[in-house]
């Protein structure tokens, strides 16, 4: 099992475009003629990875909009890490850095915040061996 897709629901849809296509490297791809806007972004060779969905379309019961706690996204190597922490500074984008400790086998990680919305967060994380650079030390 593999996670399929994320769907985000937001007031703000240019901005959470931008963020996923500009800084995560998702591209904006085909989507079905819903009745209300949004975007699929895609991500290794034609998967949409993320559904944005405009939030100014009224709440179904029991559904609260905008809504998603986070999702995160793993970076498997030190030249990915590297090109996504120059693509958060080279478009302005603020976060937040967190390290998870040792468990047993499963070894340090560094983890970065994006608040990409009220209420929307955007997790990377990588190995702690990935992300031994000078900016964040």
């Amino acid at each position: 099992m593999q996670l399929d897709h994320a769907t985000i629901v937001t007031a703000d849809l240019d901005t959470a475009r931008r963020f996923f296509v500009d800084v995560v490297g998702l591209v904006e791809g085909a989507r079905p003629p819903f009745s209300v806007d949004g975007y699929w972004l895609y991500a290794n060779a034609g998967r949409p990875l993320i559904h944005l969905i405009d939030a100014t379309v009224p709440a179904v019961t029991g559904r609260a909009a905008p809504r998603i706690d986070h999702i995160a996204f793993r970076l498997e190597n030190a030249v990915e890490w590297q090109a996504l922490l120059g693509r958060l500074e080279a478009t302005g984008v603020d976060y937040q850095r967190a390290q998870v400790p040792p468990m047993g086998p499963q070894p340090a990680e560094v983890q970065l915040f994006v608040a990409l919305a009220p209420g929307v967060v955007v997790e990377f994380v990588t190995a702690q061996q990935h992300a031994q650079f000078k900016n964040l030390e």
